[in-house]
């Protein structure tokens, strides 16, 4: 039986087992905020595909690359602020090529498209 990506269907044991990890642990990602399994009419905890790949996410930034867990929420919050730029991004670019497409902007007239400079600033300890 095949599920969608969505789709909450696994226990927590079986995500403990795919995972080798103990189950409080999952527990404490959620009190920590970096999941949120669905909850079944018994309040049983339920994990899609979608919650296992971001467990798997945390296990590899915790345990290869040593990173706490408030760390790992920075992270988080960083990769989904990026997807969702990248997202607009991706619908700015159709909606240009669809302008383009349909001649709305004439063709002795330029589209420019500007680019934002970041600088990040090290301050030193004296």
């Amino acid at each position: 039986m095949i599920h969608q990506y969505d789709e909450p269907v696994y226990l927590i044991s079986i995500v403990s087992k795919l995972l080798d990890i103990h189950p409080q642990t999952l527990r404490q990602y959620e009190r920590e905020n970096l999941i949120c399994p669905s909850r079944s009419n018994g309040r049983i905890r339920l994990y899609s595909q979608r919650d296992i790949d971001k467990i798997k996410l945390i296990l590899r930034l915790t345990r290869e690359l040593g990173v706490n867990l408030a760390g790992v929420d920075i992270i988080l919050r960083l990769k989904d602020n990026v997807d969702e730029m990248e997202k607009e991004i991706a619908e700015l670019r159709h909606e240009v090529q669809n302008a383009k497409n349909a001649h709305s902007v004439s063709p002795d007239k330029a589209l420019v498209t500007t680019r934002s400079i970041y600088d990040m600033i090290i301050f030193e300890e004296k």
